[in-house]
């Protein structure tokens, strides 16, 4: 099998800092580079990338982004219009930072919202500290990770002070493409939650049909004692685009990290999560949808560590195919042998509009405690037959019959989110990408 892992480790190492790399960051850049050879490209004949292959990327001729790609007017900057009244906007095109698209103006005391290398140069030390802390690069076996590290020049830092609490939403848009060629971008992310701080961030990944884009993106999440996240991304890139997602996440003791992603562009799709569950009280749930056709690819992957005594876990991913599009969920959760008492939850239901569409779903539990609360559970099927008549036979007509039915499927995991500006917002989404017709949201939360 050949590994097209050359192009990417080129345009790794074309990047870097226009005032220079300190010493601690190039060699964190040459790590990365170094695990990176030894790893390749993932391919299928690995486990974890066994139902998603990469190998077609290698051959496009990716170049690496300049902070000036991009011609991207401020009103092709996707919000959440009255739901972010009083919030902040962070922008990043090919992953570079816009000021002039960006608004963090309304960031409140304690609040710390700006490109990498900003951080870098007024807080190089705290960087230092919390950079590569929940994501090594050299001791993982990501592949995708090392091959982030070796570039390291471009993404976004939020630090959140002990006890702050942030009322609006904080939005971050990861704009893609807007120029004629393939470029490739590879974002570091870093957010850090102090004791007791709480705040609710919305992710949007977006593009335009203009030239192919990659983004190999890397987030690291740090939750300290006491505090909450709350994290929505919509994943909605041009069609022609790959998008690889890999976050990381620490949760302390007493602490809440929540997350939905919907899943709805590009061309491939891969949400790769990892928990770590490190203090007792510790909670997270991941939900997440995804909805597909043509012939996108959607992978969600998560991890899930129960470390610790008492902790808790909950993932519900629910999606639905047409034409020929594959999804993958892989979900895995771990028990350690002295986390008794941990309760882990997980399931997957995909409904299937063709028979051309296809999932592969891999639940799994490892558990080495002897007193936990776990289980998992994975559904496959089309369109309930009986329940499509029933609703025909009171006069509804087909096409409208089955958008209700699919609406009525997804209705499940939407409602778990918290904040209702965010729920009616991708509720439209959803009715938005179903075909045929389009439906008052009144009427989805009436049946």
């Amino acid at each position: 099998m050949t590994n097209n892992s050359a192009p990417f480790l080129t345009l790794a190492k074309n990047a870097g800092f226009s005032d220079g790399d300190p010493g601690w960051l190039k060699a964190a850049r040459a790590n990365g580079s170094e695990r990176y050879t030894d790893l390749g490209l993932p391919h299928v004949k690995l486990e974890e990338w066994k139902y998603t292959n990469l190998q077609p990327l290698g051959e496009i001729a990716y170049r690496a982004v300049c902070a000036k790609d991009g011609d991207v007017a401020i009103d092709a900057i996707p919000g959440l219009g009255d739901a972010s009244s009083g919030g902040v906007r962070l922008v990043l095109v090919n992953g570079c930072y816009r000021a002039d698209l960006s608004d963090t103006s309304g960031l409140p005391e304690g609040v710390r919202l700006e490109p990498l290398d900003e951080t870098l140069r007024d807080a190089p030390d705290w960087l230092e500290q919390h950079l590569g802390r929940v994501a090594d690069a050299s001791t993982t076996d990501r592949a995708l990770v090392a091959l982030n590290a070796a570039a390291l020049n471009t993404g976004y830092v939020l630090h959140v002070a002990e006890g702050v609490v942030v009322e609006a939403p904080i939005e971050i848009v990861s704009m893609g493409g807007y120029v004629a060629d393939a470029v490739a971008s590879f974002p570091r992310n870093l957010v850090v939650m102090d004791e007791g701080a709480q705040a609710n961030v919305v992710l949007t990944h977006a593009g335009s049909a203009v030239g192919e884009y990659l983004n190999n993106s890397v987030t690291e999440i740090s939750v300290a004692q006491n505090a909450t996240l709350r994290l929505t991304v919509l994943q909605e890139d041009a069609m022609e685009a790959a998008n690889l997602s890999t976050t990381f996440v620490s949760v302390a003791r007493d602490s809440v990290f929540e997350s939905f992603t919907l899943s709805m562009g590009g061309r491939m799709t891969r949400n790769d999560t990892h928990v770590t569950l490190d203090g007792t009280g510790a909670e997270c749930r991941l939900d997440g949808a995804y909805l597909m056709r043509g012939r996108q690819h959607c992978d969600n992957t998560t991890r899930v560590e129960h470390r610790v005594p008492n902790t808790r876990s909950d993932e519900m991913f629910k999606g639905v195919l047409d034409d020929e599009a594959r999804a993958v969920f892989q979900g895995k959760i771990l028990v350690e042998r002295d986390a008794q008492q941990s309760d882990g939850q997980m399931l997957n239901k995909t409904m299937l509009l063709s028979d051309q569409a296809e999932i592969d779903t891999k639940p799994e539990l490892e558990i080495y405690a002897d007193d936990v609360k776990c289980s998992h559970g994975a559904a496959s099927g089309q369109i309930d037959e009986t329940a499509l008549f029933y609703l025909r036979s009171r006069g509804i007509p087909e096409a409208q019959a089955r958008n209700l039915l699919v609406q009525s499927f997804m209705g499940q995991v939407v409602e778990r989110i918290a904040d209702g500006n965010l729920r009616d917002m991708i509720i439209g989404k959803i009715i938005h990408w179903l075909p045929a017709a389009c439906y008052r949201q009144e009427e989805w939360r009436a049946e």
